[in-house]
């Protein structure tokens, strides 16, 4: 048996003014059932952020890219979805949201540790 695993990831995106289209890779979710885990980890640009809009809230987005790390964690920082299986945390996170901080597509790949592999991704996709 392959000790690779199926797992989901999105990225969360930064979109301080929607009418522009344009967006800063501020985090990535990732998802393996498998393994029952759901992890996000966030890195914010705000030199890039400010570069966009020099009029965020960056007070605002900073909490938003806490509250997904909470959410991903459960326990009391997850509030309402604390009580949730890690799948339901991710398809709430990775649901279509009209906030400043947002989710992508969903994309999949194989990994034998989806921890290393978000931050994998982070590197990646987001520094």
């Amino acid at each position: 048996m392959s000790d690779r695993h199926v797992y989901e990831y999105a990225l969360v995106r930064v979109v301080p003014r929607i009418e522009r289209g344009e967006c800063v890779n501020a985090g990535v979710l990732v998802y393996c059932r498998a393994k029952s885990y759901v992890g996000a980890r966030t890195h914010l640009d705000e030199a890039r952020l400010l570069a966009l809009d020099a009029e965020v809230d960056l007070p605002g987005v900073r909490a938003a890219l806490r509250a997904v790390e909470g959410v991903c964690a459960g326990g009391d920082a997850a509030g309402q979805a604390a009580q949730d299986d890690p799948g339901r945390r991710f398809r709430w996170l990775i649901a279509p949201r009209s906030t400043i901080v947002q989710p992508g597509p969903v994309h999949t790949g194989l990994t034998a540790d989806p921890a290393a592999e978000a931050d994998r991704l982070l590197d990646l996709l987001v520094r």
